[in-house]
């Protein structure tokens, strides 16, 4: 399901304008990346050499080729490393390009005596410097953990482009080195020393500036990028979190997912008014909105327009995950974006819930099972549990995660018992008769935000993963049940993404490309909780509620789906702490709190 777009205005196209790379951009960031290459074959390969001047300019100093075929080297990585950049007219991009352009066409010059390659340079040079003023783009968020990720990539290629240098003299080789001299070379090469390759000629000074020249490369660019100042990714100010919760407090009930945007790792604009807010965050480029904006519909434009001001001063990628239908349709009209139907999201109204009924068997033999196995449960708002239970609670919901990182961004607060957050609900499952663990007899545990003043949706569901089959099912039967004594009257389950096609695909009558497409759902269900999580959803009877992906144009949905799966914890580009050492420090960390709580209680003994 698409929404359209009814009018656009002028100033609705030059919003749309703006956070698109313009053409120039994209452009000179394409030539860049082709000019780069050939600075690089021209310093890789000796035999690549088709110009006239090559006879006129062998008169030239011979010392001057090893350095030449070393800069020019340098200038093509560097320019491949800075075409990305330029597409996305990024100023400081642009300053390193006119910078390196002129240095690679004198290494064109003077290593190949190509004439030709030194005036592509120069021709790039000229579109760089006349449409100057389309590279403005501010720099993205960025951390120092970028200097270890370029350590490794760039020794990695270093490594890899060294194997080539090295065997691109066959004709120049003393003898036959093996695969492992080869790298032995490669690697002392890197760190400036002699290998045990040898050349005839010139040739072993060539290779061993190249290689230099690489190992010298990813070095500078590592500690630039260690001992540069941080542009860390914006988080929510108190200030802005007291503003989105006055706006909760008077529009928090339109939209689920809206307690959501108090998350600490995105950034908040507000409408010029005040009125109304966008929250989001950056990840690759893509600026990540997630369901509708919060506060007034009619302050909406305004925060939008805001939204998308940011998006063109740094060249991001503007798009909106999980939004309803009625926010799909105004961020449509307001900006000219596109919307997708992403899945649904089931809503259970509490009035309606009942265990009765054959549609509801199954859930009830399994929740009648569970009890009968002696496990209780209890439903409580944060407020009203104690600190001490409260951290045992934290511990355990990170201790049986699943996953070595938090997933979930659009629609997961990412804390739990945080004091701010006291109207939020917590069901939890206990078996008294169990052998008693690092968190005593809870087994397993669901977290709730506010909707609003008469509704909760669910942020997490965690279990211990000894405790028996079906505590989800239980603790949600559990907080339906109790939700009229909280005065909710409609709860948010979880969201099922491509659920529609999932539901048709499996009815009668469906046609060849529906099947294939559920099919391949069903195959992506292994990796991804596509299909279970729909079924899960629809044990309790849901009435189903829209959810959109809204993006600018077709080709960046690929982009937008792989910063959504960063952003909700699928894919983690970081290094974490490894499986069996994250589990220790959680249970150290659960004895430790154990450990206090029997020395606080002895203590308060004792001083009785």
């Amino acid at each position: 399901m698409s929404i359209g777009v009814p009018n656009r205005s002028s100033r609705v196209r030059q919003l749309i304008r703006g956070p698109r790379p313009e053409a120039v951009p994209a452009l000179v960031g394409r030539a860049c990346a082709l000019v780069g290459l050939l600075d690089v074959a021209a310093g890789v390969f000796p035999r690549f050499r088709h110009s006239r001047m090559h006879t006129l300019a062998e008169v030239l100093p011979g010392a001057l080729g090893p350095f030449a075929a070393a800069l020019s080297l340098s200038a093509g990585v560097l320019l491949l490393l800075l075409a990305h950049g330029l597409k996305r007219s990024k100023r400081r991009a642009w300053r390193a390009a006119v910078a390196l352009l002129p240095a690679g066409a004198v290494a064109q010059f003077t290593y190949r005596h190509s004439l030709v390659g030194a005036l592509i340079s120069v021709a790039l040079l000229v579109p760089l410097l006349r449409h100057r003023d389309q590279f403005a783009a501010l720099p993205d968020p960025r951390s120092r953990w970028r200097a270890l990720a370029n350590f490794v990539l760039m020794g990695a290629g270093s490594l890899g482009l060294g194997l080539v240098i090295v065997s691109a003299h066959p004709g120049r080789l003393v003898g036959d080195p093996s695969l492992a001299d080869r790298i032995s070379h490669v690697l002392y090469g890197l760190f400036g020393f002699e290998g045990p390759v040898d050349y005839q000629g010139n040739t072993s000074w060539t290779v061993a500036f190249s290689l230099g020249a690489l190992g010298l490369l990813t070095a500078i660019t590592t500690v630039y990028l260690a001992f540069r100042p941080e542009h860390p990714a914006a988080r929510l100010t108190e200030e802005d979190e007291v503003r989105l919760r006055a706006l909760l407090d008077k529009h928090g009930r339109r939209d689920s997912l809206g307690h959501f945007a108090l998350r600490r790792d995105k950034a908040v604009v507000f409408s010029p008014s005040g009125k109304a807010a966008v929250t989001y965050r950056v990840v690759s480029g893509v600026m990540l909105a997630s369901g509708d904006p919060i506060g007034d519909v009619e302050a909406w434009p305004g925060a939008i327009e805001r939204f998308m001001d940011e998006a063109k001063a740094h060249s991001w990628t503007p798009a909106v995950m999980g939004c309803s239908e009625t926010g799909g349709e105004v961020w449509t009209r307001e900006t000219g974006l596109d919307a997708l139907e992403l899945g649904d999201e089931a809503v259970v109204d509490v009035a309606d819930f009942s265990l009765a009924g054959r549609a509801m068997r199954n859930v009830r033999q399994m929740v009648k099972r569970i009890e009968r196995a002696g496990y209780e449960t209890r439903v409580r708002r944060v407020r009203d549990i104690g600190e001490g239970e409260l951290e045992r609670i934290r511990l355990a919901a990170e201790d049986w995660r699943g996953t070595d990182t938090e997933r979930g961004f659009s629609m997961a607060l990412g804390r739990i018992g945080d004091p701010t957050d006291g109207d939020c609900l917590v069901a939890t499952a206990h078996k008294a008769d169990a052998e008693p663990g690092p968190y005593g007899d809870l087994k397993a545990i669901l977290h709730f935000v506010p909707w609003g003043p008469d509704g909760a949706s669910l942020d997490l569901m965690r279990r211990d993963r000894s405790a028996d089959p079906g505590m989800n099912e239980l603790l949600i039967v559990a907080s339906l049940q109790a939700a009229p004594k909280f005065d909710v009257a409609r709860v948010s389950l979880n969201f099922a993404m491509f659920r529609s096609a999932l539901a048709r695909g499996e009815k009668i009558g469906a046609g060849p490309v529906l099947r294939a497409w559920r099919g391949l759902l069903v195959f992506l269900s292994r990796w991804f909780q596509i299909e279970s999580l729909y079924k899960f959803n629809a044990k309790f009877q849901p009435r189903w509620e829209p959810r959109f992906v809204v993006y600018r144009a077709s080709g960046d949905l690929p982009r937008i789906g792989f910063a959504a799966m960063q952003a909700e914890g699928f894919v983690n580009l970081a290094l974490p702490l490894p499986r069996f050492l994250r589990r220790r420090t959680s249970a150290a960390r659960a004895c430790a709190h154990v450990v206090a709580e029997h020395t606080m209680a002895d203590r308060d003994v004792r001083a009785a």
